[in-house]
């Protein structure tokens, strides 16, 4: 038998450009904003002294975990500043913090309601499951002809490929939460609200700052991967090193990004345990 190919592509292609067209003013507001965002932030960093910006992250690491991570934070930012990486850091720590904080703000409403609501639950699991195994390369096609090239389509891309495990994590810490410690609250004549805020979310924050510790390092491995579409930072670096077979200034971007990572990781894990 002949069996007809289904036009799956011809399909989403069609919407594609029908969401492009119909809803290009609105794509261009977010663009503009979320430019002018990337822009301060952008700014801000650039305009502080290396010095002091390595110093006011090694008074937050002592501060948030202990001065062995301060000592390993300046020995780190040290050493990217002496490869020379300074600005690309700055650039991708930017995109960083704007999809991360974009990412938990969508994605802690879902995780509360889905955590609340069974049939909620039901429907979104496998549309994460969806988003979590398509390949990350996949989220460039269609952010370029919603926002164009540059960093507006990469931080939409890295929103949509970070944000599942925060949805998991807070939908799981808000689901392990004891039922005698919701039994005791509705004892007291506590209002949902008052449950949601005063003893679910209380409860399951370390786990919902693991999801967000996982966002970020998801966050950081698409800002790279980003740089096919003209993001700057890290990821271009590495980028235009494969271009030019440049192996010495890839590894030594790579080591920048693992710097960066690693500090990052450290931070959120040390909120986590202040915060148990």
């Amino acid at each position: 038998m002949d069996i007809p190919r289904i036009p799956l592509g011809s399909w989403i292609e069609s919407g594609l450009r029908w969401l492009t067209s119909e809803y290009s003013v609105v794509t261009r507001g977010i663009s503009r904003f979320t430019q002018s965002g990337i822009d301060g932030l952008n700014d801000g960093l650039m305009w502080l002294p290396d010095w002091a910006l390595m110093a006011l992250i090694a008074l937050l690491c002592w501060r948030l975990a202990s001065v062995r991570l301060a000592i390993g934070a300046v020995a780190g930012l040290a050493l990217i500043w002496n490869l020379g990486l300074w600005n690309p850091m700055i650039e991708t720590l930017t995109l960083v913090v704007i999809a991360t904080l974009v990412a938990v703000v969508i994605a802690l409403p879902i995780g509360i309601v889905a955590a609340l609501s069974e049939r909620l639950y039901r429907v979104i699991m496998p549309v994460l499951d969806f988003m979590q195994t398509m390949p990350a390369f996949v989220y460039l096609i269609p952010a370029i002809p919603f926002f164009g090239i540059g960093a507006v389509s990469a931080i939409f891309a890295t929103v949509i490929f970070s944000m599942p495990p925060a949805i998991r994590f807070t939908t799981l810490g808000i689901r392990q939460v004891p039922t005698e410690l919701i039994e005791a609250a509705d004892a007291y004549g506590a209002t949902r609200g008052q449950k949601l805020f005063k003893v679910q979310l209380p409860l399951s924050l370390p786990t919902v700052m693991a999801g967000i510790n996982q966002t970020i390092m998801l966050a950081l491995s698409m800002v790279v991967i980003a740089a096919m579409i003209g993001a700057d930072g890290l990821g271009s670096e590495v980028w235009r090193a494969i271009q030019r077979l440049r192996p010495g200034d890839g590894f030594e971007a790579g080591i920048a990004v693992v710097i960066l990572a690693m500090l990052l990781d450290r931070l959120t894990q040390s909120l986590r345990k202040s915060r148990r």
